[in-house]
């Protein structure tokens, strides 16, 4: 019997482990893995390792595994992957477990940067990824310890984790009821229309000897020049070859136009040869069997999936409304609780307010008989206050009188100073006009004696010495007391005094009134902002992503620099792939050899 060997198989989320025999081929090791992950396109997947010189090599299906040139110490080791990808992944691929595998893998390669997707995409694709874990977003659902995006996004831009988390729950928010499947189906459809989806890159050189890089995908050759992997500089699709071979190192590609030469390149290592031989016949046979009718199985397997996701879609409509049944029924329960509960406080209250009602009537009572005495009192003290009353109020008639009485003799104590201002103001006007007569008076004394005096010296001069003499009269001012009335001046201001005292010991009282404004707080309402991306397309809100992504950018890696340029200039995946392909084969080959 042949000796066993074990085997450990790594899928992207899973570990199985086969003992097989040394005779065991590729093939049947194969049909033993797909048949455990219960995988029917199989045509998509292959087995691949590692060679000792560290290069990935796949499986091929027809030998002995024991004759690979791997290492069998303790175990062979494969990885499951997928090694040809669709042109459509929602028209192709069928089953569940297929799109999950795919999904895991294209998630990978986004998240370990072999394949390039920009920043806004990324939190897309996010958030369809969070979808297809979690499902329904939910606050309780936490976010922290998942592998969201690329590190040169996150270390491209000035966003924390927080801030990213942030952008991502809101298109997670928009994908509310999408199942599982159906957010790994969108991850899928947006990841397809990725430059590098797909894209199986190997170092070639042209006659020239220019080092280049080709390019295997579904959809034919490209050729790409070693520092831009996104945009390729010609084309050559599936449809345009006929035949595939290889010589040593010199790979010789023959078109279907007979009138065009053959397209020749040189790739550098022999194994990996090979391997671009096995992927363009694959690539190329897939691609002519998509134009061909689908198969029975094929269309067995499309109706067995369509039926199985609608049975989904109506057991998770039948478990959501359910649901909704069971939320009702526990919102009303709970409520029939809550009334409950108000209830019983309410008797409760009713039962306490009854005790209270009946000791407050209680006391009543008691006091009744005492009130009883009390209102004969007050009764009393009533008549005796009615008394005291009536008499002050003959006192205060009394002294409302005297009021009176002092009031009036006020008046005429004010008449008579006023009678004393006017006569003061008369003497005043005499004693001007007096004064004003000497003044005149003493002006007319002056003069005379002016005029004595100039006749004098005018005189002829005599012997004898006359010496006139001048009677200097002396002006003595007497001072006069002014009296008015038999009143003086400061018997005039004794009487105002007098007055204004007797009206204050009257209580005579000025009232004052202000008024106070009350300010009146206004409040601003704050106006909602509506979120204008709750009516826009995915496209634009992706549009308005980029542009907010754009102004937090740090650092910027040339992959980012040469998808921006693409945007600018309109273009894509397809319309770039369109655009190297035009012109025959020939005038592209000639381009190639150019570069």
């Amino acid at each position: 019997m042949p000796p066993s060997l074990n085997v450990r198989v790594y899928t992207i989320d899973a570990e199985l482990e086969f003992t097989v025999l040394s005779s065991t081929t590729g093939q049947q090791l194969f049909d033993q893995v797909v048949k455990t992950l219960g995988l029917r396109e199989v045509g998509y997947f292959g087995l691949s390792y590692r060679d000792p010189k560290g290069f990935t090599m796949w499986l091929r299906l027809d030998k002995k595994i024991s004759s690979l040139d791997i290492a069998k110490d303790p175990c062979l080791t494969f990885n499951f992957r997928a090694q040809f990808f669709p042109e459509d992944v929602a028209e192709e691929l069928i089953q569940d477990i297929t799109q999950r595998l795919f999904y895991l893998q294209v998630k990978r390669s986004i998240l370990n940067e072999d394949i390039y997707s920009p920043a806004d995409v990324s939190v897309l694709l996010a958030s369809y990824a969070l979808q297809a874990k979690y499902g329904d977003f939910h606050k309780s659902i936490s976010i922290s310890e998942d592998n969201l995006l690329p590190q040169s996004v996150i270390d491209n831009h000035k966003l924390s984790r927080e801030e990213w988390e942030e952008r991502i729950i809101t298109w997670w928010k928009d994908h509310t009821d999408l199942l599982r499947e159906e957010a790994m189906m969108e991850y899928l459809k947006i990841t397809q229309d990725l430059e590098m989806y797909g894209v199986n890159y190997f170092e070639i050189k042209n006659k020239k000897g220019s080092d280049l890089l080709l390019g295997v995908d579904a959809l034919g050759l490209n050729i790409y020049e070693p520092n831009d992997k996104l945009i390729p500089r010609v084309g050559f699709p599936w449809s345009e070859i006929r035949n595939i071979s290889f010589n040593d190192k010199k790979f010789i590609i023959k078109p279907i136009d007979k009138n065009s030469p053959e397209f020749v390149f040189i790739a550098p290592r022999l194994r990996i040869n090979k391997l671009i031989l096995s992927l363009c016949m694959k690539n190329h046979e897939l691609y002519l069997q998509r134009r061909q009718a689908e198969s029975i199985e094929s269309q067995q397997m499309r109706i067995a999936a369509l039926e199985e996701r609608r049975n989904k879609k109506f057991e998770r409509q039948s478990v959501k409304e359910a649901k909704k049944k069971i939320e009702q029924i526990e919102r009303e329960k709970e409520e029939l609780r809550e009334r409950l509960s108000k209830y019983e406080e309410e008797m409760k209250k009713a039962k306490e307010d009854l005790e209270n009602s009946q000791i407050v009537a209680r006391e009543l009572e008691l006091k009744a008989s005492t009130l009883v005495a009390e209102a004969e009192k007050l009764a009393e003290a009533r008549r005796q206050a009615e008394e005291a009353a009536r008499q002050a109020e003959q006192a205060r008639s009394c002294e409302k009188e005297e009021y009176e009485k002092l009031k009036s003799e006020a008046e005429t104590r004010l008449r008579e100073i006023a009678a004393m201002e006017a006569r003061e103001s008369e003497l005043q006007e005499k004693m001007e006009s007096l004064q004003i007569e000497y003044n005149k008076a003493q002006f007319e004394v002056e003069q005379s004696q002016l005029r004595m005096q100039e006749a004098i010296e005018a005189a002829p001069v005599i012997e004898r010495e006359v010496t006139p003499q001048t009677d200097v009269a002396e002006q003595t001012e007497v001072p006069v007391a002014i009296e008015t009335n038999g009143y003086k001046e400061d018997q005039v201001d004794s009487v105002v005094e007098t007055v204004v005292q007797e009206i204050v010991n009257n209580n005579i009282e000025v009232a004052e009134v202000q008024q106070q404004q009350n300010e009146i707080p206004v409040k601003e309402e704050e106006e909602e902002e509506e979120n204008p991306a709750d009516s826009i397309t995915n496209k634009k809100k992706l549009e308005a992503l980029r542009q907010e992504l754009g102004e937090k950018r740090g650092n910027i890696s040339r992959n980012d620099v040469i998808h921006h340029n693409t945007l600018l200039q309109g273009l894509d995946k397809y319309k770039t792939l369109k655009q190297i392909r035009m012109g025959n084969t020939k005038n592209r080959i000639d381009q190639f050899e150019s570069l």
